[in-house]
C-alpha cells in the first residue's frame, strides 16, 4: 500500500502532563478524521495538535488513521522509551524527586543530547541520576554560571561522602557531558583529575561450578538463560536484547546486535545449549525476543540477576556471581583450553586486546607452568 499522508508522533510535555503530539503537512482528509480523537487540542508553541498520552489515545490515531496515512511513530517510542526509563529505573529516586519541592530536575537539552547521540538506556539513567544530584548540590545556583572551582569543590564533597571509584568517574563524566557536549564548551576548562584507576581481578567460577549453577536452576527457561550467557560469553544487555532470529543454528553461531559501543558481532553457539532451547521453545513460545516476560516484552535485567543468584544459593557456591561472572569464567574457560587471546577478543567484542589480556591474570594455565617452591 501506498501512503499519500504522513502523520509523524512527538512526544510532548505540557504543563507536567503527557500527550501526544500529532504533526503532519496540511490535508483536507486528516483535518477531518483528526477531530474525532478525544480530547484534542492545538498547541501554537510546537505547531501540531494533541491529545492526552495513554494507551487507549494511542490505539485510536493507529486505528483512525489506518489505511489513510502512514504513521511515524519511531521518534515518539525512542522518547517514550528515555522518560519511562528516568521514570521508573529507580524507585528511590523518583521518591526523592517526588518528595522535594525544591528538586531540580535535568533538562531537556541534556536528554535530548543523550538521545541524539544514542547512548544505551543504562548510560541515560546512570548520567541523569549523577547529573541530577549534582544540579541539586547547587540547587540556588544557575547552573550555566558555575565554574571550574565549583566542580572540583563537589567532586571533593563525593569523594569525602566515600562514594566509589566508579561513581567519582560516572558523576565526572555527567558534569563534563553538559559542560562539552550540551553547552558546547572547550574541555580544556573541565579537565578534572579522577580516582587513579584499580587494577582488579575478575571472579571467575570453575567449570564444574558453571555447571552446578545450570543443574540448579529452576526450570528449561532459567537453564537456558544461564546456559546462553556463559557459553556465549554474553554481557546481561546483550542477552535480553537477543531475538530469535538471532539463534543462527545452521551456523552455530549466535548473532550480537548493537552491543556496547553500538557494534554487532558473532559469538559461539554450544549444541548442547541448542538442544537445550529447541525443548524451551517449543514449550514457551516466544515471539520476538529470545527470552521474553509477560506480554513478550523483554525479560527484566533484575530477573536475570535473580536466577543466577538463586542457583549459586542453591548450589552452595559462596562467591559473589552476577550474570558478568559468567562472561569472564567463558573467556577465562576459552584462554585455558589454548584459545588465542584474538579471537576470545572477537567472541567478547572488545575493542582493545588490553581490555581482554586481564585474563591471562586469571587463567588456570598461566600457573601451571610454575613449580611452587614447596613442592620442589
Amino acid at each position: 500500500m501506498v501512503y499519500k499522508s504522513n502523520i509523524t508522533l512527538h512526544h510532548l510535555y505540557i504543563d507536567q502532563k503527557k500527550y501526544i503530539g500529532l504533526k503532519f503537512y496540511f490535508n483536507k482528509v486528516l483535518n477531518a478524521l483528526i477531530k474525532e480523537l478525544p480530547e484534542l487540542l492545538w498547541s501554537d508553541e510546537f505547531n501540531m495538535h494533541y491529545i492526552p498520552n495513554t494507551k487507549s489515545n494511542l490505539d485510536k490515531v493507529f486505528i483512525l488513521f489506518k489505511g489513510v496515512a502512514w504513521i511515524n511513530c519511531r521518534f515518539f517510542f525512542e522518547i517514550n522509551k528515555s522518560k519511562q526509563l528516568l521514570e521508573d529505573y529507580n524507585d528511590e529516586w523518583v521518591d526523592k524527586r517526588e518528595k522535594a519541592p525544591n528538586y531540580v530536575k535535568c533538562p531537556d537539552s541534556y536528554l535530548k543530547k543523550l538521545r541524539i547521540k544514542k547512548y544505551s538506556n543504562n548510560t541515560v539513567k546512570t548520567y541523569v541520576n549523577c547529573f541530577e544530584k549534582f544540579l541539586n548540590y547547587y540547587n540556588t545556583q544557575d547552573i550555566d554560571s558555575l565554574n571550574e572551582v565549583d566542580i572540583r569543590a563537589y567532586i571533593e564533597w563525593v569523594i569525602d561522602k566515600d562514594y566509589s571509584d566508579a561513581y567519582v568517574n560516572q558523576a565526572i563524566n555527567s558534569i563534563k557531558f553538559y559542560f562539552e557536549i550540551v553547552l558546547g564548551m572547550p574541555n580544556r576548562f573541565y579537565n578534572i583529575e579522577r580516582p587513579r584507576k584499580k587494577k582488579r581481578l575478575p571472579t571467575v567460577l570453575a567449570k564444574s561450578e558453571v555447571l552446578k549453577l545450570i543443574e540448579n536452576t529452576n526450570n528449561i527457561k532459567h537453564r537456558c538463560i544461564v546456559s546462553v550467557i556463559y557459553s556465549a560469553g554474553l554481557r546481561r544487555s546483550e542477552l535480553i536484547h537477543l531475538k530469535i532470529e538471532d539463534i543462527e543454528s545452521e551456523r552455530m553461531l549466535i548473532k550480537v546486535c548493537d552491543a556496547k559501543g553500538g557494534k554487532d558481532r558473532y559469538t559461539l553457539l554450544s549444541k548442547k545449549v541448542l538442544d537445550d532451547l529447541r525443548i524451551y521453545y517449543r514449550q514457551y513460545k516466544p515471539k520476538i525476543y529470545l527470552f521474553e516476560g509477560q506480554e513478550s516484552q523483554q525479560y527484566s535485567a533484575a530477573s536475570i540477576s535473580k536466577i543466577i543468584k538463586n542457583a549459586a544459593l542453591k548450589a552452595a557456591i559462596k562467591k559473589n556471581i552476577t550474570p558478568h561472572t559468567l562472561r569472564h569464567s567463558f573467556a577465562t574457560h576459552l584462554l585455558e583450553n589454548g584459545t588465542d587471546l584474538r579471537y576470545i577478543q572477537l567472541l567478547l567484542g572488545h575493542n582493545s586486546s588490553k581490555t581482554t589480556e586481564i585474563y591471562t591474570h586469571v587463567a588456570k594455565s598461566s600457573f601451571e607452568v610454575i613449580k611452587n617452591p614447596m613442592d620442589l
